[in-house]
């Protein structure tokens, strides 16, 4: 299947972002709209693409498009004036069978086109979560097919995701109506053309035509860039409740990589702060804690998640979490029985985390989606550093490391029991 993407508009009421720069180069959450659409559609299995822009845009879209390894031909619409269905237009010929059909100031999660890719005609929602309804292009469907669509029809049923599968016999539609108006949108032939209606709805997309759109598209895509699973309690409860602030502030400058190398300072700085302050030690520790959500959400809002930064992280995590309880266990100066249950409280922290993720390289699952009872049970990392923190802060820190010594290696054979129980043969 192919791709047509339009992008020939001027996107003036996002002026002055646009100024000199097409809408479809403008970056929501860390990754340009055009290359979002790019790389879900190329994950879903397509491999041909056709952008269609304007003579102002053209040089930009097509630098930009070289940079990238996608199957792209640029098409220009010298006449974008005449509606966005001119632009389609402009692929005739180009087209061999059924083909998507996407406007490029819109955001689609990959849930959404996914779905949307097995339907056929205009894609609708009946719900739209997401949208502005009274900025949005309600559609009446009858009998399965368009019988009115528009912004102002008094009767609607669903709204238009700007997400189409069309086959080639649309043209003859289109060529008719070009021959009749000066202007035609895609709304008309939609109508005309009587399209088949497939409704995908609840899912995230939502369309960018005003700066409110942009932030909005922004902060949600970040919101849903939070791990559904595998976070403890106080990463649900404090830790992602900041961090997400972060990075709000920081997904357009920072790359994950950078993200995880800052956390990974961070929480090195706090051992070497252990070492003479505990306390503080313990809040940088804490600090370090949330900053280590950062990287995840940027790379997952931004569509830049890879298997090496998640394993990357979690080595430099091991590090961090040896480093802190060791520098803790040298501020005591211990008789020689507390250096015992020190070298247990840091083993156990350590294989509490190399338990569940050993589990994910041999089993190919994640425990806490596989072994639901894993959610439940006390020891996360995110939950053993705030811990830390409190026991610093009141000074307990020989208390610490004994309940630390208890409570890490029981979690560690809880999990060995129960991945028994779900997965052992013998």
């Amino acid at each position: 299947m192919q791709a047509v993407i339009l992008s020939a508009g001027y996107g003036r009421r996002l002026y002055p972002i646009t100024d000199n720069k097409p809408k479809s180069l403008i970056k929501v959450a860390g990754k340009e709209l055009l290359l979002r659409h790019l790389q879900i559609l190329n994950e879903q299995g397509i491999e041909e693409f056709i952008v269609v822009t304007n003579s102002m845009y053209e040089k930009q879209i097509r630098n930009f498009l070289r940079k990238f390894p996608y199957k792209v031909e640029v098409v220009v619409n010298p006449e974008p004036e005449r509606g966005n269905a001119s632009s389609l237009y402009c692929v005739k010929g180009k087209i061999k069978d059924t083909f998507a059909l996407i406007m490029s100031d819109h955001i689609y999660d990959s849930v959404f086109i996914e779905e949307a890719l097995k339907g056929k005609g205009i894609i609708v929602d009946e719900l739209g979560r997401f949208v502005d309804i009274e900025e949005s292009t309600k559609v009446l469907c009858v009998s399965g097919r368009v019988e009115d669509i528009g912004k102002d029809i008094d009767k609607w049923n669903c709204y238009d995701t700007g997400f189409f599968i069309l086959d080639a016999d649309i043209f003859e539609t289109l060529e008719r109506l070009m021959e009749e108006k000066r202007t035609v949108e895609i709304s008309e032939l939609v109508k005309e053309h009587k399209l088949e209606c497939t409704h995908v709805s609840g899912l995230f997309w939502m369309d960018v035509d005003t700066m409110t759109d942009l932030e909005r598209a922004r902060k949600l895509l970040i919101e849903k860039s939070v791990k559904g699973t595998g976070d403890g309690l106080i990463s649900r409860l404090i830790n992602r409740r900041i961090s997400v602030k972060i990075t709000e502030a920081l997904i357009d400058r920072l790359t994950p990589m950078q993200a995880t190398l800052i956390s990974f300072l961070v929480g090195i700085i706090s051992s070497g702060i252990a070492l003479i302050f505990p306390p503080l030690g313990g809040l940088m520790y804490q600090l370090s804690s949330i900053l280590d959500g950062v990287d995840g959400e940027i790379a997952r809002a931004s569509l830049n998640t890879s298997k090496f930064g998640g394993w990357f992280d979690s080595i430099l995590d091991r590090y961090v979490d040896f480093s802190f309880l060791l520098a803790l266990g040298i501020y005591l100066s211990p008789p020689l029985w507390m250096w015992a249950v020190i070298l247990l409280a840091t083993m156990g922290s350590v294989m509490v985390s190399y338990s569940t993720e050993r589990y994910k390289g041999e089993f190919g699952e994640n425990i806490y989606k596989t072994i639901k009872l894993m959610n439940y049970i006390p020891g996360k990392r995110d939950e053993r550093i705030f811990f830390i923190m409190i026991m610093t802060l009141l000074g307990y820190i020989e208390e610490l490391f004994i309940i630390l010594a208890i409570v890490t290696n029981l979690r560690v054979l809880a999990t060995i029991l129960l991945v028994k129980l779900y997965k052992g043969t013998g």
